[in-house]
């Protein structure tokens, strides 16, 4: 008679975790080397990870999609300093992500002036063009 697993006996291999996250297992490697995740080891020296390791890789995933750096994620998750309580993550998370959402309006004003000058330069290239008698190219 099999006995069904508990969600917290729930382990997973660094290749399923891998296929599961769209993620090289290579990466999964980098953040454990980086102390991010802190897999236990099999008697043969295998990774097994658990919820705790997948839902830390998840965040760290988001957070680089975000464009955090990995000692903000890490500060974040709270793994930068092992004190740190949730009071003090949230705030953190809330902090760098204010200061992204800044940069990134600032790229966005950045891209806006961009793309009007050109639109100017092409508007005079389609102008000398008409003075040419030439058709735009398509």
């Amino acid at each position: 008679m099999t006995r069904m697993k508990t969600q917290k006996e729930i382990t997973y291999s660094i290749s399923e975790l891998a296929e599961e996250l769209d993620i090289s297992t290579r990466a999964i490697r980098f953040y454990e080397e980086k102390g991010l995740i802190t897999p236990e080891r099999t008697k043969g020296n295998h990774r097994i990870y658990d919820r705790r390791d997948r839902a830390r890789l998840k965040l760290i995933l988001r957070g680089k999609r975000l464009g955090y750096s990995l000692d903000e994620i890490a500060e974040m998750i709270g793994m930068g300093n092992f004190d740190t309580d949730e009071e003090q993550q949230l705030k953190k998370a809330y902090s760098y992500g204010r200061r992204k959402l800044k940069e990134i309006e600032s790229r966005m004003e950045e891209l806006e002036i961009l793309k009007q000058d050109l639109l100017r330069v092409q508007e005079k290239i389609l102008n000398r063009l008409k003075q040419l008698n030439l058709k735009p190219p398509r």
